[in-house]
């Protein structure tokens, strides 16, 4: 089975500089999990760098047919929690060393999409970092 494994590699740049990588692991077919490491270079990266590497992964074609994520990151890296905390569901994490590991289910509605948020009868779309108040749709 391990030999049906794609590995994929995402970075994120700022300036022509590598800031942020992820190592992607997907099997092959829907509803599997993905396996995710995240890694920022030390030092101070332009805020949202950590947060646009998150949305990449999981915009991959082949984590949106995952059914479920795992990922592990630096402790102390709120960034990239928070960002995965937004785009998934029953997100649970624990400390392993200096690592933070997160398990969570991938929305099954529209998996590895963004979801927008309600709020108020204001819809907010958070697609590419942005944040845009769109009045909510009327049913």
């Amino acid at each position: 089975m391990a030999g049906h494994d794609l590995r994929q590699r995402v970075e994120v740049s700022d300036d022509d500089r590598t800031v942020a990588t992820a190592e992607v692991t997907t099997s092959e077919g829907s509803g599997g999990t993905a396996r995710v490491s995240l890694r920022a270079e030390p030092g101070h990266i332009t805020p949202g760098c950590r947060a646009s590497l998150v949305d990449a992964v999981l915009d991959l074609p082949e984590v949106q047919e995952s059914a479920r994520v795992e990922a592990a990151f630096r402790l102390g890296d709120s960034e990239s929690l928070h960002r995965l905390q937004e785009r998934c569901e029953d997100v649970s994490t624990r400390p392993a060393g200096w690592s933070a590991l997160v398990d969570a289910n991938l929305p099954s509605s529209r998996a590895g999409q963004h979801v927008p948020a309600m709020m108020d009868g204001i819809e907010l779309d958070r697609s590419y970092d942005q944040v845009a108040a769109v009045r909510a749709r009327e049913d």
